[in-house]
């Protein structure tokens, strides 16, 4: 998979979430959230999140739950440029991570390092929203 976000320090166990059977999810895919409990491939800018993906799912399978990461360091690709202690969030951009606008609500983690866009970097994932209404 192309911008995989990989597990470098493990800090919080995977937990089941609802996915559909009929999709394939590839090992590291940045994934978001809906009710209940359900993740998806994240395609949006500033998803819910649900977290990473702990391996692959293969399409149409019979699975119906699939392990996902809540926390942890990881390795994953910026989209423009990050500085170290950005909030991160989702972007259109693939499985890649942006510097989080100050209007946006729903946070992927923390920047560990400063990247230019395409690059990897090492970023700690805690998922987060701040209801700013």
């Amino acid at each position: 998979m192309a911008d995989e976000a990989i597990l470098m320090i493990e800090t919080h166990p995977a937990i089941p979430f609802t996915v559909t059977d009929a999709t394939a999810v590839p090992k590291g895919t940045i994934m978001t959230m809906s009710d209940p409990m359900t993740a998806t491939a994240t395609a949006a800018a500033a998803d819910i999140v649900a977290g990473v993906a702990k391996n692959e799912k293969i399409a149409s399978d019979g699975k119906v739950s699939h392990p996902i990461y809540r926390g942890g360091i990881f390795k994953v690709t910026a989209s423009g440029s990050i500085t170290v202690g950005d909030a991160l969030t989702t972007t259109t951009g693939g499985n890649r991570l942006i510097t989080a606008p100050t209007t946006v609500e729903n946070i992927w983690g923390e920047a560990l390092e400063t990247a230019s866009d395409g690059h990897t970097f090492l970023a700690e994932l805690n998922p987060f929203t701040i209801n700013q209404a």
